[in-house]
């Protein structure tokens, strides 16, 4: 049986320990923090304290399979948080890997995962609910590696600043194409801005599209409010996946796609659309 979590909290900072033995650690921390643990299973605990407000998992590993540390994170109070984080450390140039309801340590949750330079596994995440059985999502395999060494290339475009030119061919391990299709380009633009990413990727780099997109075309320049004042043109949602298929980028998937629209014209919804993709 399943219980709904609403943490209304806020954020709390998350550690999770990998301990030889379960049954001294969980009796370690009832005595550190002074209160019994939120969870306790025969393979997993959990300690939440309210000062300072921390989510503490004991994982049991046996001795030689790698240091205390397992991993460390964040729980975030709601989706939204979690979202406006996940797009802010991506607009800094942090690639994360989203989840969405996946069941781990005996509860459903929603996160992503990124390592810091050095390797450290770093999990943000919010709580959906709890559930009477471990799950199979602990670390997902294609987070549990560390990137390999060294700086990153990232070739970035930004709506409003000139079109590159130039861009060695395989340089960049990224492109980064935020707004770019917001402004008028006909298609044989389009294309070929597309086709620059891919020129400029090396053989297994991403790209990175970010769009203001509409459910049907508009009959002219949207007339946004606020910031959003600097779109001047709104594509079909089918648009940015299109171009990216007809490039040859394959494993697209969607990483933001909202329902609610983020404006309505001429009674046409239009949302913003985050994608990626992967050159051969």
């Amino acid at each position: 049986m399943s219980t709904t979590v609403r943490d209304a909290r806020g954020i709390r900072f998350h550690l999770s320990l990998n301990v030889s033995d379960l049954a001294r650690s969980v009796e370690f921390y009832r005595a550190v923090f002074g209160a019994e643990p939120a969870k306790c299973r025969a393979d997993y605990a959990k300690f939440e304290a309210d000062d300072p407000p921390l989510v503490l998992s004991l994982e049991p590993t046996p001795r030689g399979a790698g240091g205390a540390l397992n991993h460390l994170g964040f729980r975030l109070p709601d989706a939204a948080a979690l979202v406006a984080l996940q797009e802010r450390l991506e607009r800094a140039g942090l690639r994360s890997q989203r989840e969405e309801g996946v069941e781990c340590c005996y509860a459903r949750q929603t996160k992503f995962w990124l390592h810091d330079p050095d390797g450290t596994l770093w999990e943000f995440y919010t709580l959906d609910e709890d559930i009477d059985h471990r799950g199979a999502g602990q670390v997902p395999d294609a987070v549990t590696a560390a990137p390999a060494a060294g700086k990153r290339e990232v070739w970035e475009h930004v709506m409003g600043t000139p079109l590159p030119q130039g861009q060695a061919e395989a340089s960049v391990d990224e492109v980064r194409l935020r707004g770019s299709l917001n402004v008028p380009l006909d298609r044989e633009a389009q294309d070929g801005l597309v086709r620059a990413a891919w020129h400029a990727l090396r053989p297994g780099g991403r790209v990175f599209v970010h769009t203001l997109v509409a459910e049907r075309p508009l009959s002219g320049p949207p007339q946004l409010p606020g910031p959003a004042a600097a779109v001047q043109y709104v594509p079909p949602d089918t648009l940015p996946s299109s171009l990216l298929a007809a490039a040859g980028f394959q494993r697209l998937k969607y990483l933001k796609f909202d329902e609610k629209p983020c404006f309505v014209r001429e009674g046409v919804a239009l949302r913003e659309q985050q994608l990626e993709a992967h050159k051969p």
